[in-house]
């Protein structure tokens, strides 16, 4: 699939914003309710679980994560149990130990900490966002049991976000999850190994292909109309200039919008421009890329990823030639970099077969 340099809509990097969420206090915490949904709509009354807690929706909302917006009311920790009276259990920080959601911690000032979201081990005394106080005192202590990123992807929020530092707000963490239910195949095949490198494998391409998640459209207009082959029976209806790289993996040509959207049941063809005002369909385009399409290679991404066939294989799913067998070594050479990096955040081995 054809693509070219891409240039960013906006270079502004996503801030994180400090939260102070108060503790439960009751004795047992709630069970959690049905998981919070990016692509659900809730109306005011309707509860949902999200970093293990329950939130309760004021008013309607679809797409605004709770703990980041006012839309939420907490209604506290959930799925949680008591330790016994007088006991505070709770091992030492780790720098640099993977944490999850719940995570009870005892600091270095004799302190204890509840993790309030996944996070790779940062310091509890410096973001409110990822830790807050925890009391033990002295006759009960509310605990929340370690349960798996709430999303189920095999990438917590926390690590999307130490990949992407810089990214552009369009490309959301709840963007990318609501849209794996598109190719559930996706990062959950094979054992946890398999799983954390085909997801590391598909961001270290995405990244590479927008500067780290901050470009969402090609920056050369002059290219556009290029993209619009006449020979295709349905023509372009969108405009010749309409068919121009867009989304994580540069979705490009009338009759790649056209499949894409044959695919996913979307009216790519005629609105080429979901792809680049929402969030959810941009990643769709990309899922549908590294799961069906060859590209020049010979196997898509996903299978070279889940049969083991490495990551090299999926450069050449992407670009073929125009990188491998020494076609561009340094573009090779992004890529891989990005792809250790991204495995060395999940904690797993990248495998072999790195270049093409």
């Amino acid at each position: 699939m054809s693509r070219k340099l891409l240039a960013a809509l906006c270079a502004g990097a996503a801030t994180a914003v400090a939260i102070v969420v108060p503790l439960a206090t009751s004795a047992s915490a709630a069970a959690c309710v049905a998981p919070w949904s990016a692509a659900s709509v809730y109306t005011g009354g309707q509860t949902a679980s999200h970093n293990g807690r329950n939130w309760s929706a004021k008013w309607w909302t679809q797409g605004e994560t709770p703990g980041a917006a006012q839309v939420w009311a907490d209604q506290g920790t959930c799925g949680g149990n008591t330790t016994p009276p007088g006991t505070c259990s709770a091992p030492d920080w780790v720098a640099g130990r993977a944490y999850r959601t719940g995570d009870i911690v005892r600091y270095t000032d004799g302190k204890y900490y509840i993790a309030e979201h996944d996070n790779p081990g940062y310091d509890p005394t410096i973001s409110t966002w990822y830790w807050n106080p925890h009391t033990c005192s002295g006759t009960t202590t509310t605990t929340t049991t370690t349960s798996p990123n709430p999303s189920g992807f095999v990438v917590s929020e926390a690590q999307f976000n130490q990949m992407f530092p810089n990214r552009n707000p369009f490309y959301t963490y709840q963007g990318l999850t609501a849209a794996l239910s598109a190719y559930p195949a996706f990062a959950n095949t094979g054992g946890d190994t398999i799983r954390k490198q085909e997801a590391a494998a598909f961001l270290a391409n995405t990244s590479h292909e927008t500067g780290g998640l901050v470009h969402i459209v090609e920056q050369n207009q002059a290219n556009y109309p290029h993209y619009c082959d006449p020979n295709q029976s349905y023509g372009c209806p969108a405009g010749q200039a309409a068919y121009y790289g867009r989304g994580p993996i540069q979705l490009s040509w009338n009759f790649n919008y056209k499949a894409a959207g044959d695919a996913l049941g979307l009216p790519l063809l005629t609105n080429p421009w979901l792809v680049q005002q929402d969030a959810a369909v941009a990643w769709k385009t990309a899922l549908w890329y590294w799961n069906t399409q060859n590209g020049p290679g010979t196997m898509t991404a996903h299978s070279a990823m889940v049969n083991s066939r490495g990551f090299g294989e999926t450069i050449r799913s992407i670009n073929g030639a125009l990188e491998c067998n020494g076609g561009n070594p340094a573009q090779v050479q992004s890529r891989v970099t990005k792809y250790q990096q991204f495995t060395q955040i999940l904690g797993v081995a990248p495998g072999g077969n790195l270049y093409c």
